[in-house]
């Protein structure tokens, strides 16, 4: 996972991004695995579907909806979540000056196995 949000400088996405992946936000060393499993899929024109399915996400599992495009043979996609949902405490660095929303988006970008 990476830090993209433009409105924050370099150095502070580097250290919100250090501390996500520590004990105290996703705790990568007990919580290895993010994963998705799908439950329905909804056209929405060429090109575009509406997924909806289960996330989990630091050991809980919540359902979320995504929408997907096919663009240049690429399945890109986004969907907005909470991260009190999944019982992460939005963090702050920089002794509180930069605090990171509860409500995040992410985003992905798939290529398929040739």
């Amino acid at each position: 996972m990476r830090v993209l949000d433009p409105e924050i400088d370099a150095d502070k996405r580097a250290q919100i991004q250090g501390t996500m992946q520590s004990a105290t936000v996703l705790d990568v060393g007990k919580f290895p695995e993010i994963s998705y499993q799908s439950t329905s899929v909804t056209g929405r024109g060429d090109g575009h579907w509406e997924v909806h399915g289960n996330l989990t996400l630091h050991g809980k599992k919540q359902p979320v909806a995504v929408d997907v495009a096919l663009q240049d043979g690429h399945y890109r996609g986004s969907a907005s979540v909470k991260q009190s949902d999944f019982g992460i405490e939005p963090i702050r660095v920089a002794g509180g000056a930069v605090k990171v929303k509860d409500e995040v988006k992410m985003e992905f970008d798939i290529v398929p196995a040739q």
